[in-house]
C-alpha cells in the first residue's frame, strides 16, 4: 500500500484499549492512489489520483514492549471503490 499510496496515514485513533500483551485500536486511514500499483509479473495498475478515507482496526501482540505481530482490518470493497478500482 505504501508503494502506490505513499501518503497513507492513520492520524485519528478514537478507540484504544488493551493490556501489556494485546492492544486494539481503531482509526481512520487516509491516502491517495498516486503511484503505480504493482500486481505481479512486472505488471502495474495506473494510479487514479483518487483519495481514500476509511475506518480500520489494528490488533497488536506485544512481547517485552516490542510489537511482534499486527493484524489490520478494513472494508476492502469500500477501499477499492474509493480508489477507483471497484464498483
Amino acid at each position: 500500500m505504501f508503494v502506490y499510496a505513499p501518503d497513507t496515514a492513520i492520524k485519528q485513533h478514537p478507540i484504544r484499549f488493551g493490556s501489556k500483551e494485546w492492544t486494539f485500536v481503531t482509526g481512520i486511514m487516509t491516502g491517495t492512489f498516486s503511484k503505480p500499483m504493482p500486481i505481479g509479473g512486472g505488471k502495474f495498475i495506473k494510479p487514479t489520483g483518487m483519495k481514500f478515507s476509511l475506518a480500520m482496526c489494528t490488533v497488536g501482540h506485544w512481547v517485552k514492549g516490542v510489537m511482534t505481530e499486527e493484524w489490520l482490518y478494513w472494508d476492502n470493497a469500500t477501499y477499492m471503490k474509493q480508489i477507483g478500482l471497484g464498483k
